[in-house]
């Protein structure tokens, strides 16, 4: 079976978490453990959020006074790309003796005309005391929005159209390789439409829809999406919460899940299942294994066709 995972971006830096490399490299075989097993049976690739590292760089690259201008967030993206890949390609590596594996940095072909760039929403980065966000806002141009008592960056997300790598990856897979890529919902270009030259653009593509594109081009048995909660919950956070064991892309959708928590793993899983008409399952990093054979987290199947 081939298996697309997708990792929460908290996999490597669990909130509240010192942003040190050490605490990364111990959380690393963490993942490894949960994923080993599965690799050991399936073909897999593994996608990953990037969110912490992301916004420390991209705090670090706004603040420093001897740039003229930030790093733009494709090369930031990119940065994360690398070292994150590179911790997991080296613990799974120990973890799976003989087991082919690579980390790719990969880029995700947008549309230049998407409506997101004109409507930034993904929070990217620290919270900032207002006087500071005003500052970098009109000497660095950013976008801030409210965040309890201070102002966090905002930036573009655009719809990920597909990953360039694509037909790599597929190869790749053909040849018994573990792939990492799509890190933080990959590197965000624009193809010019004469020449089909790549552009990086300022935006952060989300992870969890962009390994479901993938997980669709790549016809993908199984799309898992790895968070910190053990399944999806209807009414989260109030009285009448419960766990929902199976649930129906229509179904997520009426939830009413959040942007910054639930929704896109939701809307990922959602897409993946109408598109394919194969299942989904979002759960918690720790039990993936148990999540593809039954036994834990929100399996996602088709909707029942109207007699």
């Amino acid at each position: 079976m081939r298996i697309v995972v997708a990792l929460g971006g908290n996999a490597l830096l669990h909130r509240g978490e010192s942003p040190d490399a050490a605490v990364q490299e111990a959380n690393v075989d963490r993942v490894t453990t949960a994923l080993a097993a599965l690799a050991h049976e399936h073909e897999m690739v593994i996608t990953h959020g990037n969110g912490p590292q992301l916004g420390l760089l991209a705090g670090e690259s706004a603040a420093d006074p001897a740039l003229s201008a930030p790093y733009p967030l494709d090369l930031l993206g990119a940065q994360t790309q690398g070292m994150i890949g590179s911790l997991l390609a080296r613990s799974l590596h120990d973890a799976l003796p003989g087991r082919r594996i690579v980390a790719l940095v990969t880029h995700t072909l947008v549309r230049a005309d998407d409506p997101a760039f004109d409507h930034p929403t993904k929070s990217v980065g620290q919270v900032y005391p207002r006087d500071v966000a005003s500052s970098l806002a009109e000497g660095r141009g950013l976008h801030f929005t409210a965040a309890g008592t201070g102002r966090r960056r905002v930036v573009p997300s655009p719809e990920p159209e597909r990953v360039w790598e694509t037909d790599t990856v597929h190869e790749l897979l053909r040849g018994g390789t573990l792939v990492i890529c799509a890190g933080g919902g990959g590197v965000p270009v624009t193809a010019d439409h004469d020449t089909g030259a790549l552009t990086g653009v300022e935006a952060v593509v989300d992870k969890d829809l962009t390994a479901a594109r993938l997980a669709e081009d790549l016809a993908a048995d199984f799309l898992l999406i790895l968070t910190d909660v053990p399944c999806v919950y209807a009414g989260y956070r109030t009285p009448g919460q419960r766990p929902l064991s199976d649930a129906t892309p229509a179904e997520l959708r009426r939830g009413g899940f959040t942007e910054g928590s639930m929704g896109p793993k939701a809307e990922a899983a959602a897409r993946f299942v109408e598109r394919t008409g194969g299942p989904a399952a979002i759960g918690a990093l720790d039990a993936a294994y148990e999540i593809v054979h039954g036994r834990s987290g929100t399996l996602v199947r088709p909707d029942l066709p109207v007699e």
